[in-house]
């Protein structure tokens, strides 16, 4: 029998107010298990990408199968897939702003435990071992808007992870970041990746791109996929980086 993929696009489209185009006919298969990068210039349309997979907006053209579940407005309206798809994928936004909004870090933690109905026994425990594994058990009855950017991303983060889901959706996870927590996430993830996690990042961060994913696969500024090639090899070409302008001439790889 033919494993179910995580996700499987086909000829995906979508735009913005109906004119600004954000994806066109794009094709994506993410195995359970396979790490992938989405890359390409500002605007290519990754972020929207992942807003799709995450069932934060609905594709105009084409078609999302989510484990096999066709995602559209009605499925994602239904309480049961909604419990379903929620307790097994996860987002961390690029801005952790917009994802951090508890009065406590320990809050912000059990909120998504609690919306799917885990007993509060159950959810203190996974909390605290979350608030352990990432290292910010200090902040936990800390209010989030006095963290540090670099925490307030620990903190998404954890509040993704504190669920255990099969997927995790990133979006630029490096991005704003100073060296340390850049090093810090980027062993994360390939932490994640080990532990068999099914990921799913939209990134510029090439050189960290080895450790973070299996393939990349890029999307031009035409908001299309152009290639699909190993991590290990995205670097290597060099013509490829500079059609979808990724790097410039001068750029040192």
């Amino acid at each position: 029998m033919v494993a179910v993929p995580a996700f499987d696009c086909r000829g995906l489209s979508y735009s913005y107010l109906e004119r600004f185009v954000a994806l066109d006919r794009v094709d994506l298969r993410v195995e359970r298990g396979e790490s992938v990068a989405l890359v390409g210039a500002n605007g290519c349309g990754k972020s929207t990408l992942l807003k799709i997979l995450d069932g934060l907006l609905v594709a105009e053209g084409g078609s999302v199968l989510a484990f096999g579940t066709p995602m559209t407005a009605a499925t994602l309206e239904d309480q049961r897939f909604n419990r379903e798809f929620r307790a097994r994928v996860g987002f961390v936004f690029q801005n952790a702003d917009a994802q951090v909004f508890s009065p406590t870090v320990r809050e912000e933690i059990a909120f998504g435990c609690l919306q799917l109905g885990w007993d509060r026994r159950t959810t203190v425990r996974r909390v605290d071992e979350v608030l352990s594994m990432l290292d910010i058990a200090e902040l936990a009855e800390r209010a989030p808007f006095q963290l540090s950017g670099g925490q307030k991303k620990r903190v998404a983060i954890a509040s993704v992870l504190v669920m255990n889901p099969e997927v995790l959706l990133f979006d630029e996870p490096t991005a704003a970041l100073d060296p340390r927590t850049q090093y810090w996430l980027t062993e994360l993830i390939d932490q994640l990746r080990a532990a068999g996690k099914t990921l799913v990042l939209a990134t510029h961060d090439l050189r960290s791109l080895p450790a973070m994913a299996d393939r990349c696969v890029v999307f031009s500024e035409a908001h299309q996929v152009v290639a699909d090639v190993p991590a290990s090899k995205i670097l290597n070409d060099r013509q490829l980086l500079l059609d979808v302008n990724l790097i410039h001439e001068g750029s040192a790889l």
